[in-house]
């Protein structure tokens, strides 16, 4: 039997899936479903994520950078994560998944 090779859109669906796992302590909802996490790239076993902060000088950015890494370093594909955080565009709460809006209990 043929072993799978895994193309890219199944490791970022695997690397997204593993960042569903990272819960904002603060908050208690994984940052996808909170809409911070804008992009996955990966080149060379480097995966690049590019995200943003509900806030700037948010005071567990170390927190969440260890958290990330250890989500996505576990991952065979997986040599290093390099986090780029960015401002625009601008996190709003209308970026929250319909799952994020109900545990929160937000309502916009």
């Amino acid at each position: 039997m043929a072993k799978k090779i895994a193309t890219v859109t199944d490791l970022k669906d695997r690397l997204l899936a593993d960042l569903t796992g990272v819960i904002d302590p603060e908050l208690g909802v994984d940052l996808v479903n909170l809409g911070l996490i804008y992009d996955l790239s990966m080149q060379d076993g480097v995966v690049t994520v590019t995200m943003t902060l509900t806030m700037i000088g948010c005071p567990i950015t170390q927190v969440l950078r260890n958290m990330i890494e250890s989500a996505l370093e576990k991952e065979p594909e997986v040599s290093a994560v390099k986090i780029d955080i960015v401002w625009t565009p601008t996190w709003t709460p209308a970026k929250m998944s319909r799952y994020a809006r109900m545990a929160l209990r937000y309502h916009y």
